[in-house]
């Protein structure tokens, strides 16, 4: 296989994806936010595409998503359940203590490790990153530098919704590379000013070009025993303490905030003149709807993006 992989954040995908965002048709085809990526990432050069689902919604998946894009390039499943690569005494605990929610993308990355024998991509599946984005990254991976880990970020102000707060990763970024990832909650645009709102009631002013993580990675498999490292630690984590460590997540961008300070890792920063957008709240999506129009009768894309 020649080019590198892109690998899809899906897990979230409920079963027959009802009223899920991640499933809200925005094309005229009844294309959802995920064809654009793939089919973005394919013409930037992308040879395989690695879907991260549950075993609980393969069918649908393979009905609803793998009919319509496999035909047009290869595709593989990987699995992220709540035991997978989990021992079952952490299992048995997370159990007793009823936690329902999922081990987080750092799990989920490590879910398809035996798929990722080249460097690859790591998106959500419920953004548009624009093509420029794929573009770039895509020329990274394929370059000598590939085993340099990477991010494309974007501009916090183009990033919010007038629907309500959103969760962003704070880059900060020295000579190109990427210092520190910090993952705020609760991030709003109100009369002109963009603030994160801190659980003790503290602001913090955010200027509209902030650059952020919108889970836009670069990374090769070589990066993978760090990820199993912090995983592990993680899970130690959790297990000193159950019930405390109910609702955590080991998500990507903490984990390559933890590689960086350590010194473990520099993340090269992948300037790219593209826009994103998501569904966040139900009431984006009108607003991404016509994005897509567009785009599509500017030419970017066809009416239907899969024959």
């Amino acid at each position: 296989m020649n080019g590198p992989i892109l690998v899809v954040l899906a897990a979230g995908i409920g079963s027959r994806y009802g009223g899920l965002k991640q499933m809200d048709k925005v094309g005229k085809n009844d294309e959802v936010l995920l064809d654009y990526s793939v089919y973005d990432a394919v013409k930037s050069g992308f040879k395989k595409i690695v879907f991260i689902i549950r075993n609980d919604i393969e069918n649908d998946f393979r009905e609803m998503v793998l009919n319509r894009i496999g035909s047009n390039v290869r595709c593989e499943l990987a699995f992220q359940n709540q035991d997978t690569l989990i021992s079952p005494d952490i299992f048995r605990m997370a159990k007793e203590v009823q936690r329902t929610k999922p081990w987080g993308t750092g799990h989920a990355l490590l879910c398809s490790s035996d798929k990722l024998d080249a460097p690859f991509c790591v998106i959500n599946a419920d953004d548009f990153y624009g093509r420029e984005a794929f573009t770039v990254m895509g020329k990274h991976l394929s370059g000598a530098d590939a085993a340099v880990p990477s991010i494309v970020p974007y501009q916090i102000e183009k990033t919010l919704s007038p629907q309500g707060t959103v969760t962003r990763g704070i880059c900060a970024v020295e000579n190109g590379y990427l210092s520190s990832v910090d993952e705020l909650m609760a991030i709003q645009k109100k009369d002109g000013r963009i603030f994160n709102t801190a659980p003790d009631g503290s602001i913090r002013e955010l200027s509209g070009d902030t650059p952020v993580s919108m889970n836009f990675w670069g990374f090769s498999p070589d990066i993978l025993p760090a990820f199993q490292k912090y995983f592990d630690d993680f899970i130690k984590a959790f297990a000193s303490d159950p019930k405390g460590q109910i609702k955590s997540e080991c998500f990507i961008p903490m984990a390559v905030d933890c590689f960086i300070k350590q010194g473990t890792a520099k993340v090269k920063v992948l300037p790219a003149n593209s826009h994103w957008f998501g569904v966040t709240y139900k009431e984006d999506r009108d607003a991404a709807i016509k994005k897509i129009e567009e785009l599509t009768s500017n030419g970017v894309y066809p009416s239907k993006l899969w024959s």
